[in-house]
């Protein structure tokens, strides 16, 4: 029966990173997946391009019952430092927006990157190969797989969440920790689109496809990016972002105006060019079925002329504080990332090992740490594989 020093779960980019830290230590490592192929999620990231870390990275970027969990890693492993593993590769990269950085030609670089890493420290892939039962042996662990029984010292697991099933996706790792004792924090899809009722529906069907600069507001968070009206909802980066913030039955505000002093536009218009249409006025700020669909809504017609300053400040208003409720998301089969996981408080935040469990380590999306939309999901694989990779 073949032993490993150390057995990695796991073979995306988590896996991948700890796998090399560790063998760089000299350390017998073996990687599994029950994929054909390795990194399938870092292959589809970033439109092909995979946007493999953010400049910006901070604590602030992420969700967790435990906020100051992901420190520890995120200090000692920055994205500088992937930067630096980019580079050295000579991968071409730029930054898109908010500090967001892309391989200039395909994500497929990057898992070349890191395979080509995995066989320079010696790790050992064995793709195709399902782990079927993980139990403790003595001081290590025994791991049955479909490729039959193996036993290692310490077991890294980097399965990831729920999202994306159609790519592999399990809840594996919840599974094994709780069989561990540990806790789980309530999952669900995060950075996902969400989906509106028949009623608001029938209203913005005609909108699908249209693309348009908001500021979108959830429960105290905030975001300024790009809306996508979908066939089913609402969609695009702020929408994604505020997903993680958004619950069933909340209200999200959206500014479809962001920056732009709308009541004075209007009277302005008012007072210069009173034959126009209220939803002409609007289309010099707003995409033109926008402003139509709006005016439509607000029951807008007639001249801006004839207009009183309370109808103007009622219909800037349907723009900028237009408040609707989702009645869900597109659930984890669009989701990018889950929310929730592995309960932080049974975690060491500088080794990632289980503080019940000497030897099994989580890291990555499996853990209660999920990081906004940019690249910091990735940073955080990279952060908290480091950390264990120290020390498995």
């Amino acid at each position: 029966m073949a032993h490993w020093d150390v057995m990695i779960i796991g073979a995306g980019a988590a896996g991948m990173m700890c796998a090399i830290e560790a063998g760089r230590r000299g350390r017998r490592v073996a990687l599994i997946d029950h994929a054909s192929n390795p990194g399938e999620k870092i292959r589809i990231s970033g439109g092909g391009r995979c946007n493999f870390t953010n400049t910006r990275t901070s604590p602030a970027n992420f969700l967790s019952q435990n906020p100051h969990f992901c420190k520890s890693a995120l200090k000692r492993y920055t994205p500088a430092d992937f930067i630096a593993k980019v580079d050295a590769r000579n991968i071409a990269h730029h930054e898109k927006t908010l500090g967001q950085l892309f391989c200039d030609q395909s994500s497929k670089q990057i898992i070349e990157m890191l395979v080509d890493e995995c066989r320079e420290a010696g790790v050992e892939l064995m793709l195709s190969t399902s782990v079927e039962t993980i139990k403790r042996d003595g001081d290590g662990f025994m791991v049955e797989t479909s490729t039959g029984a193996l036993t290692a010292s310490s077991v890294v697991v980097a399965t990831g969440g729920k999202s994306i099933p159609k790519m592999g996706a399990t809840d594996f790792a919840y599974r094994v920790a709780e069989q561990f004792g540990l806790s789980i924090a309530p999952t669900r899809p995060a950075l996902v689109p969400l989906t509106f009722a028949p009623d608001l529906l029938d209203e913005t069907k005609a909108l699908s496809g249209i693309s348009t600069d908001a500021n979108v507001a959830c429960n105290g968070a905030v975001f300024r990016e790009a809306l996508l009206f979908t066939h089913r909802g609402i969609s695009g980066p702020s929408i994604l972002q505020i997903s993680s913030y958004w619950r069933e039955g909340d209200e999200i505000i959206i500014d479809l105006a962001p920056g732009v002093d709308l009541v004075k536009a209007l009277s302005d218009a008012r007072q210069q060019n009173g034959k126009l249409a209220p939803q002409t006025v609007l289309s010099m700020h707003l995409p033109k079925r926008l402003s139509e669909a709006v005016t439509a809504r607000a029951g807008a017609t007639g001249k801006i002329g004839e207009y009183s300053t309370k109808r103007i400040k009622d219909l800037a208003d349907n723009v900028q504080n237009w408040r609707i409720k989702p009645v869900g998301s597109e659930g984890y089969r669009t989701a990018e990332v889950t929310l929730g996981g592995i309960d932080t408080d049974g975690l060491s935040s500088k080794t990632m090992e289980a503080k019940n469990q000497p030897g099994l380590y989580f890291i990555g999306e499996a853990v209660d740490v999920t990081g906004w939309l940019g690249g910091y999901n990735f940073q955080w694989a990279w952060s908290s594989a480091w950390a264990a990779g120290q020390v498995v």
